[in-house]
């Protein structure tokens, strides 16, 4: 099948996030689109309770965005954050800005707003058709045909396309028939955390206001364990706990009790617990759901069926790429489109896949690695000084400097996979300048970031040829 036929039918499953940007995207480019969601329409009906209400929106997500020409509409749900509020026991909150540029920051935005505004978007294509409570229940990959069944009557349908997109998110129904298909060599992980998560609320205060900074990523770091919280519009904050399961004083298995869990807030998150009216009752309502990274090769077969999103690569949450991994994923595919026209679907899913998938690794590494740095060395006076010093440099040199976090994600133009090399490489380099005092305040700036940058580049020599042996 010629790709760029536009008579092609594509049938799309999942009208998450992904999935409705993906469907929006080829309708634009000309494609029948049928999209089928298992759930009921999440403008109507409300949902989701304890899953992530609020996500931190990007650069990486924003190109995305801006292929279906949304960017103005998705502002106005967007609640800036220059940085991470840092509440460490006993002491004053302070604020440690993610960049040392004015122009580079994340928002706090609600996944159902933005979910509901792609969807708008795609009621309005004439060759979308949507079909909601919906259940996947299996995949004919060699023929490109999907077996649904409705929630209600049970009945079951078959749809048939020419290819299958698979944006079902982590439990994807595609991707489990791929596994499950004997003629097909398919390699599957999933890793959990020994921690889950909970979302709890902030109430707004009278008339919408905020019972704390407004314009920040709420962080409290206590080492095992941490609170988020991220800004609404209503002046609520979505609050986030994230906890062991077992094999603590403090965790999922020993808190059982209202008490209990007040006497925990009162050790850990006293200036939290005073702002979050219904602890109790929301702790024990919401479910506690689990953090887990997934890695699946190839993400296509048969040339009639690819999954892309979560049903790819889901991630931990904490580097607030999950939504923006996605996103990006869909300017990725439709980069390949370009590049690849007139040639076969296979090629296409073979060529979005290569230049796809080390990126996505490399997120997913990242992600687990900044968990254990924000409820563990964000308060730490090494990482305090690095960041100092990473700010100055932004400030100072805004062309020359970019820190980990920056490349990751502000500089939607290099890759995850070179953001992670780059930045892990800088953080080593001012660690070790730093502890072994090599970077002394009588020092100039400039002559600070030469050093780091000396640094850093004989770092990657030595990853290279290690990498090479």
């Amino acid at each position: 099948m010629n790709s760029n036929n536009t008579q092609s039918s594509i049938l799309i499953i999942g009208a998450g996030l992904c999935g409705s940007l993906l469907a929006l995207r080829m309708a634009q480019r000309g494609y029948q689109v049928q999209l089928i969601e298992k759930r009921p329409d999440l403008r109507e009906v409300h949902q989701d309770a304890g899953r992530s209400i609020n996500l931190a929106f990007s650069d990486r997500g924003m190109k995305g965005i801006k292929r279906v020409g949304l960017e103005e509409e998705v502002k106005k749900l967007c609640i800036p954050m220059h940085g991470r509020m840092i509440h460490n026991l006993g002491a004053e909150p302070f604020m440690s800005n993610y960049s040392g540029r004015d122009n580079e920051y994340i928002n706090s935005i609600s996944r159902t707003d933005l979910n509901a505004m792609l969807l708008d978007a795609c009621d309005k294509m004439d060759n979308i058709e949507i079909k909601y409570n919906l259940a996947c229940k299996n995949v004919s990959l060699e023929e490109a045909k999907a077996t649904f069944e409705d929630y209600t009557t049970k009945e079951q349908t078959t749809f048939s396309a020419d290819v299958i997109l698979g944006a079902d998110g982590a439990g994807s129904s595609v991707r489990k028939s791929m596994f499950l298909n004997k003629n097909f060599l398919f390699s599957f992980s999933q890793d959990y955390l020994t921690h889950g998560y909970k979302e709890l609320s902030i109430p707004p205060a009278e008339n919408n206001g905020y019972r704390t900074f407004k314009n920040a990523l709420h962080i409290w770091p206590r080492g095992e364990d941490m609170l988020i919280a991220l800004p609404n519009l209503d002046g609520s904050f979505t609050v986030t706990l994230f906890l062991p399961y077992s094999d603590s004083d403090y965790c999922y298995d020993t808190l059982t009790t209202p008490e209990m869990v007040t006497e925990y807030f009162e050790k850990e998150f006293p200036d939290v617990l005073e702002l979050i009216p219904n602890l109790a009752e929301e702790f024990f309502e919401n479910p506690t759901g689990p953090l887990g990274t997934i890695k699946c090769s190839p993400w296509h077969c048969y040339g009639k069926n690819l999954i892309l999103g979560d049903a790819a690569h889901a991630i931990v949450p904490f580097y607030g790429q999950g939504m923006n991994a996605s996103f990006e994923d869909v300017a990725v595919f439709d980069d390949i489109l370009d590049a690849h026209e007139g040639e076969s679907w296979e090629a296409i899913f073979k060529a979005y896949e290569a230049a796809r998938k080390p990126d996505t690794d490399a997120i997913a590494n990242l992600a687990v690695d900044n968990f254990h740095e924000m409820k563990e060395h964000t308060a730490s006076d090494l990482f305090q000084q690095k960041r100092k010093l990473e700010m100055a440099f932004e400030a100072e040199f805004p062309e020359d400097y970019h820190s980990k976090y920056s490349l990751v994600t502000f500089k939607e133009d290099i890759g995850y996979k070179e953001a992670k090399m780059r930045g892990r490489a800088q953080d080593k380099a001012i660690l070790n300048l730093l502890d072994d005092g090599k970077l002394p305040d009588t020092l100039p700036l400039k002559e600070k970031l030469n050093i780091v940058n000396k640094e850093t580049q004989d770092i990657l020599h030595d990853d290279e040829v290690i990498g090479n042996l």
